[in-house]
């Protein structure tokens, strides 16, 4: 069995047998010539149902997933709503209560219309899970480590009790990637992944991507990026490829800095709490440390009492005040004016988003520099 920065590197199809490239085409072409109606030359018809290069980082993020079938989209969203679109009217979700605001708007406000239903539970409280179970639930919908309070959930035991219920589990493995952690081999059915994060890695393309377990769920999500036309394009599909190929180098260096700045926050009189799983004071640190392989570049923290998180986050220098994550440059925002606003003031405070948490994307940066620019900060503040 090969190491992961080989099959990075390798997985998949990672060059062109026609040619001997070592970097797949692109291939811009939306329709492929046939030899008779219905006779294409080769697997490929039109771009939508399928293109060369969008195969080829399919097939990639399939073998590292270590899963059936893999499909990239042209966003996270697009491959959560295909995902979501699998279900028919009637049926019922239960999903972690942190959830990633654009997911839970994407449920909330278009497919409830369409007859879904959802409960959100602290899936990092196994027990809890069970009260939330109707006769119509169909799936249990996790993210961990979750976005933003960095929650572990336990996959190995929610699929558990999806099993025993005849559910579903479905993990959003955008924080730790592959890399770090793979809920296939640990009992989950899809993985989805916004590959605008860690996989691109360069905050230059927006894309997303689905992972089946089993050839049934595969070709539900298949017929569902066809039928919806959500697809990766081409040159999306070669930019996340290259991406990919230096994954295990950046996620070893983000989880490396990112350890070193928890303990910095943690330690400091300016903040009252840190959210990062390497923390051992972190209430799922004991089970992210057996389920994944390092605690990823993402955390989140609380200022003391009386400090204004809006003149923290834009008093910093190499902290990028942005939206989004996982890129090679470190980024800082404010979830509940940014990337958690869609989700409404009483369900973040119930789920225990506060307005003054702040989320960092820890970046490659030199780490001197960046534990610089927080000291600086608070000094201003």
């Amino acid at each position: 069995m090969i190491g992961f920065s080989t099959k990075a590197i390798h997985g998949g199809i990672s060059e062109d047998a026609t040619t001997g490239a070592v970097s797949v085409p692109i291939f811009r072409s939306s329709t492929f010539k046939q030899n008779a109606p219905a006779h294409p030359i080769g697997n490929f018809e039109y771009a939508r149902s399928g293109n060369p290069t969008r195969l080829a980082v399919e097939k990639l993020i399939a073998d590292l997933e270590e899963g059936l079938a893999g499909f990239a989209f042209a966003s996270g969203l697009a491959g959560i709503s295909a995902v979501f679109a699998t279900f028919k009217a009637g049926d019922h979700i239960v999903m972690t209560d942190d959830v990633y605001g654009g997911t839970f708007r994407a449920l909330d406000k278009v497919f409830t219309k369409f007859g879904l239903t959802y409960t959100l539970v602290d899936l990092s409280d196994l027990t809890a899970i069970s009260s939330a179970l109707t006769e119509n639930t169909v799936a249990i919908y996790a993210e961990t480590p979750s976005n933003p309070l960095l929650k572990i959930i336990d996959i190995a035991g929610i699929s558990e009790i999806a099993e025993a219920h005849q559910l579903l589990t479905i993990v959003d493995n955008t924080f730790a990637t592959p890399y770090l952690q793979k809920p296939l081999t640990l009992g989950a059915d899809l993985v989805v992944h916004s590959g605008t994060k860690y996989l691109g890695g360069h905050s230059d393309v927006v894309s997303g991507f689905v992972v089946a377990k089993t050839q049934e769920l595969a070709d539900d999500v298949q017929f569902n990026q066809n039928a919806l036309g959500g697809v990766l394009g081409p040159d999306d599909s070669w930019l996340v490829q290259r991406g990919i190929k230096t994954l295990a180098l950046r996620m070893a260096r983000h989880t490396e800095s990112a350890a070193v700045i928890a303990d910095f926050l943690a330690a400091s009189d300016k903040v009252a709490k840190v959210y990062y799983p390497g923390l051992s004071s972190h209430k799922g640190h004991e089970i992210a440390a057996r389920q994944m392989s390092g605690f990823g570049g993402m955390m989140s923290f609380e200022l003391a009492d009386g400090t204004n998180a809006a003149a923290f986050v834009q008093s910093l220098r190499y902290f990028t005040l942005a939206e989004s994550l996982g890129g090679v440059e470190s980024l800082i925002e404010v979830p509940a004016l940014m990337t958690h606003a869609s989700i409404p003031a009483d369900l973040r405070a119930a789920s225990g988003i506060a307005d003054g948490l702040i989320r960092l994307s820890v970046g490659i940066e030199d780490l001197d520099d960046l534990l610089a620019d927080l000291k600086e900060a608070f000094e201003k503040i």
